[in-house]
């Protein structure tokens, strides 16, 4: 048996919450996790300038694309997933198994290793109206995928109050 703390990737896409990334790691390596950070391609540009620090929040290289076939593997093999913020977008790709990111082919992925995986959605009323994101939730779901939180009402909420209390409702392996 291993010593070493379990491995989360934690997966963002581009909106607010993404700003505060930090918080969620922080309290994530607090919580037993060796955490690896992917975003999406636009996620990264929010982030570009700090990119370097993150890394060094995580002690892994922060991944947004996909790597060559004669580069090594950077980041350890991923125990549990948290896609967070997951947007619209990423959430309706993801139930589509669309993998044209890294970030949507690692969850993509993850779903057919059986990985735990949680979304933390985080998107406006009118999205949340839709009827694509309703449906594909459930698919989500269907497949494993835990998405907190769940009502539609406290979607566009969740993140402010959640992120004090480090937003991963997972606990690592022991």
């Amino acid at each position: 048996m291993s010593n070493l703390p379990p491995s989360l990737y934690l997966v963002a896409c581009a909106c607010p919450p993404v700003l505060h990334i930090h918080n969620m790691i922080t309290a994530s390596r607090e919580r037993g996790w060796d955490v690896s950070l992917v975003l999406t391609p636009s996620a990264a540009l929010w982030l570009e300038a700090d990119v370097d620090r993150l890394a060094a929040l995580t002690t892994h290289p922060v991944r947004s694309t996909y790597k060559l076939p004669h580069d090594p593997d950077v980041l350890p093999p991923a125990d549990a997933m948290v896609v967070a913020p997951a947007t619209f977008n990423t959430l309706n790709k993801w139930a589509a198994g669309i993998s044209d990111t890294l970030a949507l082919g690692l969850v993509t992925e993850a779903i057919g290793k059986r990985m735990p995986l949680v979304a933390l959605p985080f998107l406006n009323t009118w999205q949340a109206d839709h009827p694509a994101f309703e449906h594909n939730v459930r698919f989500l779901g269907a497949a494993g995928v835990r998405t907190r939180p769940t009502r539609r009402e406290r979607l566009h909420t969740a993140w402010p109050e959640r992120e004090s209390r480090g937003p991963i409702p997972l606990a690592p392996r022991t």
